[in-house]
């Protein structure tokens, strides 16, 4: 990850895993209702940025490539989307402890199988994304996920307690017992509902 993800960002980086983050990229339920983040193409560019998945020049060049084939960026920007509603299906159920549909998996598999197509290791050993596709920002990602699918991590995974939130995280706390994305935020909402309703039952 790049210096550019350790400033001030539009994007929130705090769930321990890149795939994760991603998943983070709507506000809400996604089960029921949420709040889109990812408006353009260039949103996509920009988390990439943000994130450090893609460098300046790469983010310059991706910009220019969606504004000379603006449907192409239309396309990419609702692949991005699926990719993230795929992912989050699939944590989501390993963060209840079930088993992610046959589904889910055969979608994932297919964003896999094009991510691993587009990858190469380079004379430094390092492994590198060789094409200028506009779904370049997508292949990190999909790998990403694909990594924490096959570690033990993946057991450590969550899903926000609150019910109008989603947000996914890496449970590292001691006792592996958190609840909530962030306790700033709807840990307190939770605290606050509660104790109304005490306040209300004791009326």
């Amino acid at each position: 990850m790049d210096e550019l993800a350790t400033e001030s960002t539009r994007f929130d980086f705090s769930s321990g895993y890149l795939c994760l983050d991603y998943c983070n990229t709507a506000d809400g339920n996604l089960k029921r209702e949420w709040k889109e983040n990812l408006h353009t193409y260039d949103d996509i560019v920009l988390w990439g940025r943000e994130a450090g998945i893609i460098s300046e020049n790469e983010a310059e060049q991706l910009t220019r490539s969606a504004s000379e084939y603006p449907a192409d960026a239309i396309q990419t920007l609702e692949k991005a989307r699926a990719l993230r509603q795929t992912m989050y299906d699939i944590f989501s159920a390993i963060s209840a402890g079930e088993q992610p549909e046959s589904k889910d998996l055969a979608a994932f598999n297919a964003f896999l199988n094009e991510a691993g197509s587009r990858g190469t290791i380079s004379e430094g050993l390092q492994w590198e994304w060789v094409s200028d596709s506009l779904e370049k920002p997508l292949w990190p990602i999909t790998w990403s996920a694909a990594e924490l699918l096959l570690s033990e991590k993946r057991g450590l995974v969550r899903e926000c307690g609150s019910e109008t939130c989603s947000w996914m995280f890496l449970d590292t706390s001691r006792n592996h017992s958190r609840r909530w994305c962030d306790m700033k935020g709807c840990g307190n909402r939770a605290k606050a509902r509660r104790h109304y309703a005490r306040v209300k039952s004791a009326e």
